[in-house]
C-alpha cells in the first residue's frame, strides 16, 4: 500500500512518523509552501516538511491544490491511500485520486465541533470530554463517513496546549490503526447522524478564531471567563485593557487564572484588586477571578508577582468591558 501524507504544523508532524515508524510505505508529503517566521523574516519550512525531509520522503508544497501540474505530479506517485491531518480543504479532484479513499483526522468527536479550532472551542464550552475522530473526505467539510473515534478527557486544569498534545499523541494511535483497518479490507463506517441521540441534538460547531474573537467578555461570570482563558492559553491568547482612574491602559494577554465563587457588591463590578505584591484580582458579578500569569504588552510573558513588582497598578483601576 502506498500513501501520500498530507499535514501542515506540529500536530499532524507526530501522526506522520508514527505512520513511518509503524512501517508502512509513505511516498510523499504535501505541505504548505515556506512562509517567513522570526524577527529576520527567514524562509521556514512546516513542522510535517522538517519530518519528511528527516526521512528522505518527497516534499510537495502546491500553492493552488488544483495546479495541473501538482495534480500530475501526485498522481504519478500511484497512491492507494491519502492521510489527511491539519491541512487545508482538498479539492475532489485531489481526494478522490486514491482508490483506497482520503481520510482525515479530526480533533474532535465529530459530528460534534466541525471546524478550524475544536480543541478552543470544546474548552470554551466546559466540555469534560473530547476526542478524536478518522473519517473518509467527502464534498462537505468534515461531514464524511466515520471510521474510529477515542475519546479523551478535558480536565479542569487543561488549556489549548496541553489539550492539544494530549489529542497529538492519542492521534498516533488511531491514525495508525485506521490505515490497519484500511490495509485489511474491513472498513465499516458510520454516518455522522447515526452518532447523535436524536435529530434534534444540537450541533456545537468550531469555526476558525480570529483575533477580535480574543477580547474578553467581563460580563461573563467567573467559570465562563476561566473556560474562555484556557481555550485561548498559549495561543492566540485572551486579552484584556486595565483602565486606571487617570486614564493610563495596561494592554495584557491573560494566559492563567483560578476563581472563587462569592457574593460581590454590585457597585464593585469589574473593579481590579491589587496589594502589589502577589494578587491581581477582577470583580465579577458572581465571585472574583485572580490573574496568575500574564503578558504586558511588548514584555514577555511573566507570573503575577513578577508583574506587578515592575508595574504599579494603584488606586482606582478597572477592566475593559466589552459585550459580546
Amino acid at each position: 500500500m502506498k500513501i501520500v501524507y498530507f499535514g501542515t504544523p506540529e500536530f499532524a508532524s507526530s501522526q506522520l512518523e508514527a505512520i513511518i515508524k509503524a512501517g508502512f510505505n509513505v511516498v510523499a508529503v504535501v505541505t504548505a509552501p515556506d512562509k517567513p517566521a522570526g524577527r529576520g523574516k527567514k524562509m521556514q519550512g512546516s513542522a510535517v516538511k522538517e519530518t519528511a525531509i528527516k526521512y528522505g520522503l518527497p516534499v510537495l508544497q502546491p500553492d493552488r491544490l488544483k495546479d495541473p501540474d501538482f495534480v500530475d505530479k501526485l498522481a504519478s506517485y500511484r497512491a492507494n491511500l491519502f492521510v489527511v491531518v491539519a491541512f487545508r480543504m482538498l479539492p475532489e479532484i485531489v481526494w478522490q485520486m486514491p482508490d483506497l479513499g482520503t481520510f482525515n483526522l479530526h480533533a474532535s468527536l465529530l459530528p460534534q465541533y466541525r471546524g478550524a479550532a475544536p480543541i478552543n472551542h470544546a474548552i470554551i464550552n466546559g466540555e469534560t470530554e473530547t476526542g478524536l475522530t478518522t473519517f473518509f473526505i467527502d464534498k462537505e467539510i468534515d461531514t464524511g463517513k466515520i471510521l474510529m473515534q477515542q475519546k479523551v478527557s478535558i480536565e479542569e486544569y487543561d488549556n489549548a496546549g496541553t489539550l492539544h498534545d494530549k489529542l497529538m499523541l492519542a492521534g498516533n494511535n488511531i491514525v495508525v490503526d485506521t490505515i490497519k483497518m484500511i490495509e485489511r479490507g474491513d472498513v465499516q463506517t458510520k454516518k455522522q447522524s447515526a452518532l447523535l441521540q436524536d435529530e434534534n441534538t444540537p450541533l456545537k460547531n468550531a469555526p476558525k478564531i480570529f483575533k477580535d474573537f480574543c477580547n474578553i467578555d467581563w460580563t461573563q461570570d467567573c467559570k465562563n471567563i476561566f473556560n474562555f482563558i484556557r481555550a485561548l492559553s498559549p495561543y492566540p491568547a485572551a486579552h484584556t485593557k486595565l483602565i486606571s482612574g487617570e486614564g493610563i491602559v495596561l494592554e495584557i494577554k491573560i494566559f492563567e487564572t483560578k476563581f472563587e465563587k462569592k457574593n460581590v457588591a454590585q457597585n464593585c463590578l469589574y473593579q481590579v484588586l491589587t496589594d502589589q505584591k502577589s494578587f491581581l484580582k477582577v470583580i465579577l458579578r458572581d465571585g472574583e477571578l485572580s490573574i496568575l500569569f500574564l503578558q504586558q504588552s511588548g514584555k514577555k510573558a511573566m507570573p503575577v508577582a513578577d508583574f506587578l513588582r515592575g508595574t504599579r497598578v494603584s488606586g482606582y483601576w478597572r477592566v475593559l468591558v466589552i459585550d459580546k
